[in-house]
């Protein structure tokens, strides 16, 4: 998570603290409209070894581009 964090903070020019409100917030909503057994794979997702997967810069890009910062 800390690279969607570190990704929304440096998009929207917001702190990373705000950041992470922003992501658990977008990833709460997420998971309250998806069918209860794919809630956990939001947090899954976002819990990944950001090392290992080039999802997680996809999912940053898509919140950037949602928050207007291309």
């Amino acid at each position: 998570m800390k690279k969607v964090v570190n990704l929304v903070a440096q998009r929207a020019g917001i702190s990373e603290s705000q950041a992470k409100t922003a992501v658990d917030t977008v990833a709460s909503f997420i998971k309250d409209k998806l069918p209860a057994g794919m809630q956990s794979q939001v947090d899954k997702y976002l819990s990944e070894d950001e090392n290992s997967s080039d999802r997680t810069s996809g999912m940053g890009d898509k919140l950037g581009d949602i928050l207007g910062n291309k």
